[in-house]
């Protein structure tokens, strides 16, 4: 069902580590192609090649790309009340958590009428992609929305994929957790040529161009990303998903495989690895495995992901070696259940979101922990973060000096300009002084 990498006897070093580490057979680089036709399309034939891509990728095309206010006022009005009560309250505490996200604005005086200020300027206008294959993820609208509201955003387009079974149009749930958040600009649109449109707009549907585009999806969407980044910011490139689990000896051994299920549901390229220092946890987690990967609802797309070459089951010698590892591997979600888990979160550097202790699963991060659940996946949280209010801000210095200030460097600025071979830098300061 799973693979076992005994890493047990061995130092391997980190990049070792990094080959050794089990990765999904298809990556990004490998839909680049593709996706990077899909976006042409789009760029150059609009709302037609939107059209074709949706009879072509989702078997139905939409009435109307743009879905209307009336429609989003009543699937709000639609939704199951647990539903909406869930959602509210997730919408709730991720709110709360955001809010520390925002940085305050702060003045550093560096001398008598020599001030820097730092300030954090929202983005003018975003594009938050909610993707709906083998799943719907109203939650996803949140973790998108929230973060762009509250760091000031003023114009939010959300885009997700027509529905075979709803006519065309935008799954209800997500329409009504978009209405939920006050989003009234929503298209039925899906896959690499969404992410084209909101990079490059399409003037037949007044989908105006965005300068950032976020949220998670496959790995067409994810490569499509990559495809347009320069063109628009980008959160990262999140493909699949992962859950990387750090346990010893202490772990309940069914908590462990419930974890490892939950997220390989997600699809058949999803990754779950267990790095553990007890060969005895390990069997009795594939022992669950067994028992609970044939009950689950999505029992062969679990099975094939468990079967997978990016899931495994990696033993190693020492909790020390499970933090390396993990490291290495860069986890989307990385689960901590040993006997001292903060003594082992002190050696982990590289992870989208961490949960701590037995009872802090992936799925509370899912739905209603407060943190964001769109994280970077395929390594890429070795160098990037996950989806919060600072993906929609961007640090500005403003500079005010007054005339003693200015004069107080003007010969440092001449010797480093004319160090530079930059001569008429230094002049552009001692001009303001040449007539006294």
């Amino acid at each position: 069902m799973i693979r076992i990498i005994d890493l047990r006897g061995q130092t391997p070093s980190r990049s070792d580590l990094a080959r050794l580490v089990p990765r999904a057979a298809t990556d990004v680089s490998v839909a680049h192609a593709a996706a990077a036709e899909l976006v042409e399309e789009v760029r150059s034939g609009g709302l037609g090649a939107l059209q074709r891509q949706a009879e072509r990728f989702d078997g139905v095309v939409p009435g109307s790309v743009r879905v209307s206010a009336d429609d989003i006022r009543a699937a709000v009005a639609a939704l199951e009340p647990q539903v909406r009560l869930a959602l509210d309250e997730a919408i709730a505490r991720v709110r709360r958590a955001t809010a520390a996200q925002v940085p305050p604005p702060a003045r550093t005086e560096l001398g008598d009428g020599a001030v820097v200020e730092q300030r954090w300027q929202p983005v003018e206008r975003v594009g938050l992609y909610v993707p709906g294959g083998k799943a719907v993820y109203p939650s996803s609208v949140v973790m998108n929305v929230v973060p762009a509201q509250t760091a000031g955003v003023g114009s939010i387009a959300l885009v997700s994929p027509p529905q075979r079974d709803f006519g065309g149009q935008v799954h209800p749930t997500i329409l009504g957790a978009a209405g939920l958040l006050g989003i009234d600009e929503v298209y039925a649109m899906g896959g690499a040529g969404a992410i084209g449109a909101l990079a490059h707009g399409v003037a037949e549907i007044g989908l105006e161009p965005v300068q950032v585009i976020t949220g998670p999806g496959n790995v067409y969407v994810a490569a499509a990303k990559r495809v347009v980044r320069g063109t628009a910011g980008i959160d990262s490139e999140a493909g699949p998903t992962e859950i990387l689990v750090i346990a010893d000896g202490s772990a309940d051994p069914g908590f462990v495989a419930a974890d490892l299920v939950s997220q390989a549901e997600h699809d058949e390229l999803a990754a779950a690895v267990l790095v553990t220092d007890s060969a005895e946890l390990a069997d009795r987690v594939i022992d669950e495995l067994r028992a609970v990967a044939a009950s689950t609802t999505h029992a062969e797309r679990v099975g094939i992901s468990l079967g997978g070459p990016q899931s495994a089951i990696i033993l190693v010698d020492d909790l020390a070696t499970a933090a390396a590892v993990s490291d290495a591997y860069g986890p989307e979600h990385l689960e901590i259940q040993t006997a001292d888990p903060d003594a082992t979160l002190a050696s982990i550097h590289n992870a989208g979101a961490i949960f701590l202790g037995a009872y802090s699963p992936v799925s509370l991060g899912d739905y209603l922990a407060g943190s964001n659940h769109v994280l970077p996946t395929g390594g890429q949280s070795r160098f990037s973060s996950g989806l919060g209010a600072y993906t929609f801000l961007r640090p500005q210095q403003v500079v005010r000096y007054g005339r003693e200030a200015l004069e107080a460097v003007a010969r440092d600025i001449r010797s480093l300009s004319d160090a530079e071979n930059l001569p008429a830098h230094g002049d552009a300061v001692a001009v303001r002084f040449a007539q006294g």
